[in-house]
């Protein structure tokens, strides 16, 4: 259901073109990189600026530890690979050595969620979000177009304190404004007074398209983007609740432990509600298109679709 005619680009390369841009604007931010500069699209940063960019090999424990080293020295270190290689894989690493001392280190993840694709469940993670929000002081961020993952990209170099930055493989359509992103701020995609469907990363896109086949079937759905998942826009979320008192979270992750974990958590203490969840229910992944298997596994247009009405009948 989505329009073959919008312009694609993959979130990655909005990573690429933000680093290389805070490359220029500030030459404290260094880059480091675990063997896939070029599937990270670091290759204008290390072309630009070789002093400042560190080819690590496949050693990413190191690499965080080289991190957390370099932003010790009052440098600004970006750390480029795949999100299970960023955060299940080194773990321990970023817990003690980044976090606990709330080091200023940028964890930057390609290839997350259902959506690497053709990769294999290996390649895959879907915890990640709830792997880095639980650590103290961790800022996360899952952008969900190349404009919007360009913008947070110079944005946490900015931002003092450790952020976990999570985009993707595949090509997807851009549809935000470029200066529209602000690190814990939501942003309204589209009215609506029947139901709020809180989305984050690829599955915006699908959440857009699905309110508008909503609207022909006379339901007004309100799409709000959730970039930043910690912090969270606890005012927006409530604002948006108390009007339309039915949600549905979409995201491209398990169910446990992600974005419609933490919007209960806030509505359970705050304004309790009935909430309906797209996203993968305990699960791994598996090779495939992408966007099949957002189908399969219930992250598609039509699954976004399904999970409103629900949420409308339980009010």
């Amino acid at each position: 259901m989505t329009n073959s005619s919008q312009e694609k680009k993959d979130t990655r390369s909005g990573f690429g073109a933000g680093l290389y841009e805070i490359g220029l604007q500030n030459s404290d931010v260094v880059a480091l990189c675990a063997d896939l500069t070029g599937s990270l699209k670091m290759n204008a940063f290390q072309d630009k600026f070789p002093k400042r960019f560190f080819q690590m090999g496949i050693a990413e424990a190191n690499m965080m530890g080289m991190a957390a080293g370099l932003a010790t020295a009052g440098k600004i270190p970006f750390t480029g690979t795949f999100a299970n290689f960023s955060t299940g894989r080194v773990y321990d690493q970023i817990r003690q050595s980044i976090a606990y001392s709330h080091k200023n280190v940028k964890i930057c993840a390609s290839h997350a969620g259902l959506t690497l694709g053709e990769d294999g469940a290996t390649q895959k993670i879907l915890e990640d979000i709830g792997l880095m929000k639980m650590l103290p002081g961790m800022v996360v961020i899952n952008p969900c177009d190349y404009n919007q993952t360009k913008a947070a990209t110079m944005a946490i170099a900015d931002h003092y304190g450790p952020v976990y930055l999570r985009f993707g493989r595949p090509k997807w359509p851009i549809f935000t404004d470029p200066d529209s992103f602000e690190i814990g701020k939501a942003l309204h995609m589209r009215e609506g007074k029947d139901v709020t469907i809180f989305a984050t990363g690829h599955l915006v896109w699908n959440s857009l398209e699905a309110a508008k086949a909503l609207e022909e079937k006379g339901i007004s759905a309100e799409v709000i983007n959730i970039h930043t998942i910690k912090p969270l826009d606890n005012e927006a979320i409530l604002d948006a609740v108390a009007a339309t008192k039915c949600v549905v979270t979409a995201e491209e992750h398990q169910m446990n432990g992600g974005l419609g974990d933490s919007i209960c958590q806030l509505l359970s203490k705050n304004l309790p509600t009935p909430v309906e969840m797209v996203a993968v229910n305990d699960s791994f992944g598996e090779s495939g298109k992408p966007t099949e298997l957002l189908d399969k596994y219930g992250l598609g247009v039509k699954d976004v679709i399904a999970a409103a009405k629900r949420a409308i009948a339980r009010k």
